[in-house]
């Protein structure tokens, strides 16, 4: 077994300087240079639909009832139950409402704490699991400067926290090998994934835990403590299933169980489809430039697979991205958990690297491959920031551009003249520009693919009456448009908008302007317009507010 993570006793053959202090002094900086990164310029974007728009639906539900204990235990999103997931985040952003008021900042701002705490606790694991702290401090940080874990984990979603719980109870579980008690944390660590995602997140994690130990220390499961741990655990969880299904009943178990989670592996949900490679696919897309050292990193981990953290690693990455592979309903963010097994791999391989750079030779693909990227990141800034070649600039992109070209290239640079300090210089650049994309106004890029929510949003707001059922011409549902407008914004096709309003007195539709024409609606009446969307209804009505 690989060195202690010293947070406990400090070690007698260790003075301070490399002991519990430095231990916690590491910790503490991780976590404040991931708060920062997590925390930067969070409010100024809307909601993104869907996670988000949902999250913070089912948030505002709570909030407006405070006093009100069924609204805690049994939510709600626009006036019906809300059975999709447990309300573990949701209660957490509820309050923070309380506290700061409704906004994009306090719908985003406890998930990115949770999720900032995974990048120290992954410093921990790594702590536990190699000989060096050089190596848990590279791990840590390759962690970080993975686009999808900042990127997802600012957003006001359920799978950043669920990461953070899943490695508090791998670290917990690590740390049960010289003190049985700290396996108690696995199991109420274990409860906080299954009230944030549900039933099947935590049997897909429980299984790659149990299947770890199985392999490298059965002696945990025959730990009173464990077994006390999971039973503890087990307590909230079926408390608050157990309260779902005696006022649901047989719905409850349709919707949480079977359509919302089971029903995923054999059935695409809202045809979120993809290839059998999708996963992998999003790997290639958005680790660079830390994918190069990836390959590095399987070979050794193949190479030592009897050492706890090559155990850990394979049996984590094989039956996580087996499980999701084979799932029908493909997702961007149902790979994350898979990037913390990633950064552990890569961040030995570097470490490797460092102790050996006078008798390693550095494989020439690594600088072609850095040179190579380089040279498409400054082609794309010129393309893209500058308008030499696109008219439709994008100011804001501009130093990001410039400060990822000058970090790839000087680590291709420093690869070049085998230099591992091109690790320290990737992951500084990266946090810089992260920095800088953040502050851009498309580190959301979603939010491209339709409308501006918003401004829509407060002409539904304003033009319709509270509680006021809105049928609209765009083909998907809009969980951000509902947050803003406090309204049920509900897609219907033309046929059907022509029905409606026909056999309604005041229907209320939110249409674009060009198809209120096209429509040939009678007796219409615009009540207001903004970026190229009306609310309309018909001119006889006496609307309301």
């Amino acid at each position: 077994m690989a060195r202690q993570f010293t947070f406990g006793k400090k070690l007698k053959s260790e003075s301070w300087l490399k002991g519990e202090k430095l231990e916690w002094y590491y910790f503490c900086l991780l976590l404040i240079g991931a708060i920062i990164l997590f925390g930067f310029n969070l409010g100024e974007l809307p909601l993104r639909d869907w996670d988000e728009g949902i999250v913070s639906q089912v948030a505002i539900s709570i909030w407006k009832s405070p006093d009100n204990i069924n609204s805690w235990l049994y939510p709600q999103i626009q006036e019906q139950p809300y059975l999709n997931k447990p309300p573990l985040i949701h209660w957490s952003i509820a309050l923070t409402y309380l506290c700061f008021g409704v906004s994009e900042w306090s719908s985003r701002l406890i998930p990115a704490i949770i999720t900032a705490l995974s990048i120290p606790l992954l410093y921990a694991i790594a702590r536990e699991v190699f000989p060096k702290r050089r190596t848990a401090i590279l791990a840590a940080l390759i962690y970080l400067t993975f686009l999808p874990t900042v990127r997802h984990g600012r957003l006001a979603m359920l799978d950043g926290a669920t990461i953070t719980f899943f490695l508090l109870s791998i670290f917990c579980l690590l740390r049960a090998y010289k003190s049985p008690k700290m396996s108690l944390g696995t199991g109420l660590a274990w409860a906080a994934i299954c009230l944030t995602k549900g039933i099947m997140m935590g049997i897909l994690l429980a299984g790659i835990l149990i299947v770890f130990l199985l392999w490298d220390n059965r002696k945990i499961l025959n730990s009173k403590y464990f077994w006390t741990g999971i039973i503890l655990g087990l307590i909230p969880v079926l408390v608050w299933y157990g309260f779902q299904y005696y006022k649901y009943g047989q719905t409850f178990i349709e919707v949480n169980f079977i359509s919302q989670s089971f029903k995923r592996i054999w059935q695409p949900v809202d045809n979120r489809i993809g290839p059998f490679w999708y996963y992998l696919l999003e790997i290639i897309k958005y680790t660079w430039p830390w994918l190069i050292f990836c390959p590095g990193g399987i070979k050794n981990t193949f190479k030592n697979p009897q050492t706890t953290a090559s155990k850990l690693i394979l049996v984590w990455l094989g039956i996580y991205l087996l499980a999701i592979t084979l799932m029908s309903t493909k997702l961007p963010w149902y790979v994350l958990p898979v990037y913390p097994a990633l950064a552990l791999l890569i961040g030995k391989n570097i470490d490797i690297i460092w102790e050996k750079n006078q008798k390693i030779k550095y494989p020439i693909h690594w600088s072609v491959m850095l040179a190579a990227i380089a040279l498409l990141i400054w082609i794309a800034g010129i393309y893209l920031s500058f308008g030499i070649f696109n008219p439709a600039q994008e100011p804001s992109l501009t130093p990001v551009f410039i400060s990822l070209g000058l970090t790839v290239t000087i680590a291709a640079i420093l690869t070049t003249i085998k230099l591992p300090h091109f690790s320290v210089v990737l992951i500084a650049g990266l946090y810089v520009s992260f920095l800088l994309f953040f502050n851009s106004k498309i580190w959301i890029w979603e939010l491209g693919e339709a409308y501006p929510v918003k401004p829509v949003a407060a002409i539904v707001a304003s033009e319709t009456p509270p509680g006021q059922t809105v049928y609209t011409s765009y083909p998907y549902n809009r969980p951000s448009l509902n947050f803003y407008s406090d309204r049920q914004v509900i897609p219907v096709e033309l046929e059907g908008l022509k029905s409606y309003w026909q056999q309604n007195e005041t229907p209320y539709f939110l249409m674009e302007t060009t198809t209120i024409k096209n429509l040939q609606l009678e007796n219409v009446k615009i009540l207001k317009t903004a970026r190229g969307w009306g609310i309309i209804t018909k001119k006889s009505n006496s609307i309301n507010k």
